[in-house]
C-alpha cells in the first residue's frame, strides 16, 4: 500500500517541501530510503523501526521503501523522522489514521517513541506558510520558536504514540498561542556602559556615527587603551532590533543550533567576537554539514575583530563581498548557499606588532619591515570599506581616576535613534535602512553638497590619493553626522569631521 505525507527540507535558511512517499508491500522484509539523502536521514530506518515498536504501535514485517521527493535535491538531518514514521503506519488501514495529509510534519525520533526538538524551525515555518501551508505538527520543545508566526496552526507533539492518537481523532491537542514580539523583554547580556568608559571622547563620537548610520569602523592604538571594552559597549547604543530583523536573525541561530528555546527568538543585536585563529570556513559558513558562519550570525548585529592583522590574509579578504553586499555566498562542491550577512563591522589592531608604534610615551621596537609585514595583511580595499579609522590614545591617570560622569548608553542611544528615524523615513520603500548601506543613486540624491564641502572633499581627494569608494564612504558619513544634528543639508563641517575619519589608511598605507 502507498502513501503520502509532507515534510520540508533545508537549504540555507530558506525551506523547500519534501514528498515523503511510502510502499508497504510484500516480500522479503527490509526497508529502503532513496532521493538523495544524507547519513543522518539513512539511519532513519533504525530510529523509526523502534520508535514505532517502544511506542505499542504495530511495525510492519514487510518489504518498505520511502523516496524523498524531488530525488534530485540533496536532503540532510533527522527531522524527517516523524514524516516516516506517520507514513509507514498509515499504510496499515488498521490504524485508521485519518487526514494525515492535511500536516507538514517536522521531528526527530528517539527510540522509545518521543519527539526531539530540531534546527531551523523557523525558517521551515515561514517558508512552508509562504507556500500555502497552514497545519504543522512539530515537536513539543520547538513551540515556543513557532508561536512567533501568525496565520498557521502549529501543533506540537512529545511522542510518536500522541501524535497518532491525534490523528486518529483520540487525543487533542491544541494549537500553540501567538506571541507578541513586543512583549519580549530586551535585555543587554554583556552589562557594559559607555558611562564606565574613561576618556575617549573621540572613540565615543566615531561609535555613535558608526552605530547612527550603519558604518563599519576600525581602531587602531596601543594595548590596554581600551579598544575592547569600547567595542562590548557599541551594542548598548544600537537601536532595538524590529520584529522583521528579529525573525531573519532568528532564521540564521536557530539553523545553526544557537537558539535560546527558553526565548525562541532572538531579541537583541547580535555581538559576535571570533578568536583570531579562527578558520576561514567557521567565519564564512559551510562546511560538510552547510551551517552558517560567524559573518552571518551577527547579522543585524556587530561582528568584532580583536587583533585585525591576525586573522589570516584569505580570511580577511572573505569579508569583501559581504561588507559591500550584505550577503555572504558559500560556494561548495554538493550546493551554493547564501546566508544573510548585514552587520556592522568593529575592528581593533595596534600599530605593530609590539603595539608602540607612533606612541608618545613608550618606544617601538619594531623594525620598517616588521610593521610592514604586519600591516600588508589589511590590503587597501579592505580599509576603502571601512567607513571610519580613529586611533586610539592610552588613558592617563588622571582620567582614570576622574570623578566626572560620563555619558550613559542611554543618552548617545537616544541621538542615535533620533537619527535612524530620519534615515527610515529617507529610505521608505527601498532596501536599505542605513546610510551606510545607500547605493550611488541614493549618494548622490542625498550627500548633495555647497560649494564650501564640494571644495574641501576635493582637496582632500587629491591631496590623500583616495579612491571612489572612499569619496563615497566620506560622503555617507556626513550624511549620518549631519543626521544625528537634525539637519537637512550636509555643511563644509560635516564633510571635514568625516574627512578625518578616513585618514589612518593613508598614515599607514600610504
Amino acid at each position: 500500500m502507498l502513501s503520502k505525507v509532507l515534510s520540508f527540507g533545508l537549504k540555507g535558511i530558506e525551506g523547500f517541501p519534501i514528498d515523503v512517499e511510502t510502499d508497504v508491500s510484500n516480500g522479503l522484509p527490509g526497508f529502503d530510503i532513496v532521493g538523495l539523502a544524507d547519513t543522518a536521514i539513512k539511519e532513519s530506518k533504525e530510529r523509526v523501526r523502534n520508535a514505532i515498536r517502544n511506542s505499542a504501535l504495530s511495525y510492519p514485517v514487510k518489504k518498505i521503501t520511502i523516496n524523498l521527493a524531488p530525488a534530485d535535491v540533496k536532503k540532510e538531518g533527522a527531522l524527517y523522522d516523524l514524516a516516516m514514521a506517520v507514513a509507514i503506519l498509515a499504510c496499515d488501514e488498521e490504524n485508521e489514521i485519518k487526514n494525515e495529509k492535511k500536516y507538514v510534519y517536522i521531528g526527530e525520533l528517539s527510540f522509545d517513541g518521543s519527539v526531539k526538538k530540531v534546527k531551523g524551525i523557523l525558517p521551515l515555518l515561514i517558508s512552508a506558510r509562504e507556500a500555502g501551508f497552514k497545519e504543522f505538527i512539530i515537536p513539543y520543545g520547538n513551540l515556543t520558536e513557532a508561536s512567533f508566526i501568525e496565520g498557521i496552526n502549529v501543533y506540537g507533539v512529545k511522542t510518536l504514540l500522541e501524535t497518532i492518537a491525534f490523528l486518529k481523532g483520540e487525543q487533542e491537542i491544541l494549537p500553540v498561542q501567538s506571541c507578541k514580539f513586543e512583549n519580549v523583554t530586551y535585555a543587554n547580556k554583556y552589562g557594559l556602559d559607555f558611562s564606565n568608559v574613561k576618556g575617549q571622547k573621540m572613540a565615543k563620537r566615531a561609535l555613535e556615527i558608526a552605530a547612527a548610520g550603519g558604518h563599519n569602523l576600525i581602531m587602531i592604538g596601543p594595548p590596554g587603551s581600551g579598544k575592547s571594552m569600547l567595542a562590548k559597549c557599541f551594542p548598548s547604543i544600537l537601536p532595538d532590533l524590529t520584529f522583521d530583523e528579529a525573525l531573519e536573525v532568528t532564521k540564521i541561530h536557530s539553523v545553526a543550533g544557537e537558539l535560546d528555546g527558553d526565548k525562541g527568538i532572538v531579541n537583541a543585536r547580535p555581538f559576535r567576537s571570533p578568536h583570531h585563529t579562527a578558520s576561514t570556513v567557521s567565519l564564512t559558513g559551510g562546511g560538510n554539514n552547510s551551517k552558517p558562519g560567524e559573518i552571518s550570525l551577527a547579522d543585524h548585529g556587530v561582528l568584532f575583530l580583536d587583533e585585525f592583522p591576525e586573522y589570516t590574509r584569505h580570511t580577511i579578504e572573505t569579508l569583501r563581498q559581504p561588507l559591500e553586499d550584505g550577503v555572504i555566498t558559500v560556494a561548495r562542491a554538493n550546493a551554493t548557499v547564501c546566508y544573510p550577512a548585514n552587520f556592522t563591522l568593529i575592528a581593533s589592531m595596534n600599530p605593530c606588532p609590539c603595539g608602540n608604534y607612533g606612541s608618545k610615551d613608550k618606544e617601538c621596537h619594531c623594525s620598517a619591515g616588521q610593521i610592514s609585514k604586519y600591516l600588508a595583511k589589511l590590503s587597501g580595499p579592505i580599509m576603502d570599506r571601512i567607513d571610519i579609522h580613529i586611533e586610539v590614545e592610552n588613558v592617563t591617570y588622571d582620567q582614570l581616576k576622574s570623578e566626572t560622569l560620563e555619558e550613559s548608553s542611554a543618552e548617545i542611544k537616544k541621538r542615535v535613534d533620533k537619527a535612524r528615524a530620519i534615515q527610515i523615513e529617507r529610505f521608505k520603500g527601498a532596501k536599505n535602512f542605513a546610510n551606510a548601506k545607500m547605493n550611488v543613486a541614493q549618494t548622490k540624491k542625498y550627500c548633495k553638497l555647497d560649494q564650501q564641502g564640494e571644495l574641501l572633499l576635493r582637496t582632500a581627494f587629491e591631496r590623500l590619493k583616495l579612491s571612489a569608494r572612499a569619496h563615497d564612504r566620506i560622503l555617507k558619513v556626513a550624511r549620518t553626522i549631519a543626521d544625528l544634528e537634525g539637519r537637512e543639508n550636509i555643511s563644509a563641517n560635516h564633510i571635514a569631521e568625516a574627512i578625518s575619519y578616513r585618514t589612518l589608511d593613508r598614515k599607514y598605507w600610504n
